[in-house]
């Protein structure tokens, strides 16, 4: 696997590959197994798989937040070396955003909904550095799971609007057994919190009514911030202590 830091570097790499397709997936480093299944897929349905790790912080409305996000940086090149990936790329803040943020992707209908509504500039900052990934490793596919559903649709739509030459492929929510979705976050939770946590998923899929799902959460311990269902998909946001938490489940 080749490490390469500087944009201008892969994408030079990767116009030079002339047969076969490039499959990526772009994560923010504290691998698990959702992430583990998304680059699985790109490395079956491609030949070249390019992963990034960059902690974005552009995405991150508070600063505590992206203070506390857990970097394991060296068990993360180990995990990619091992599955087979052939590129990481891993650039600074500085060379990703020469511009300081000054330019940036705003979508200005959904991106306002949901986690939009409670955590402002946050997709502003994921479609931003989402697209220049795209523009930089310009691969055939590239990999979003369905637990950031609302990114995921997002990024789906900033692809059409701006005619850009990528798949985007949607892959389903990896859980732990007891039904909790994977997300690096998890880590952050307290033994007492994540013996609880569990919950959540499950009152996501009952039959129960938003608004029943929410006092149940908050008799359980559970800050609840939204559950609200938009066709046949409901979504949740919730605190367990200080730790955020969103999910969606397909009713």
């Amino acid at each position: 696997m080749r490490v390469i830091n500087e944009p201008q570097r892969i994408k030079k790499e990767m116009q030079e590959i002339s047969a076969g397709t490039i499959g990526f997936t772009p994560t923010m480093g504290a691998l698990h197994k959702g992430h583990i299944s998304l680059i699985k897929r790109s490395l079956k349905e491609n030949d070249i798989s390019v992963v990034s790790i960059f902690l974005n912080p552009t995405q991150f409305n508070n600063p505590e937040d992206l203070k506390k996000y857990p970097v394991q940086t060296e068990k993360d090149l180990e995990i990619l070396r091992d599955l087979g990936v052939h590129y990481c790329f891993m650039p600074t803040y500085k060379s990703l955003y020469p511009d300081n943020y000054t330019y940036k992707i705003e979508e200005t209908n959904f991106s306002r909904q949901l986690c939009g509504a409670y955590r402002e500039g946050h997709f502003t900052g994921v479609l931003t550095v989402v697209m220049k990934l795209l523009n930089i490793v310009s691969p055939h596919k590239a990999y979003f799971g369905e637990k950031d559903y609302q990114q995921l649709q997002l990024v789906k739509g900033m692809a059409k609007a701006f005619f850009m030459d990528v798949e985007i492929v949607a892959c389903p929510t990896v859980r732990e057994e007891d039904g909790l979705a994977l997300s690096s976050r998890n880590k952050r939770l307290t033994a007492e919190e994540r013996a609880i946590a569990p919950l959540f998923a499950r009152l996501l899929k009952s039959e129960k009514s938003n608004d029943e799902i929410k006092t149940e959460l908050r008799k359980n311990g559970f800050k609840v911030e939204y559950i609200e269902t938009i066709g046949n998909r409901r979504f949740g946001a919730v605190y367990l202590g200080k730790v955020r938490l969103i999910d969606n489940v397909e009713i």
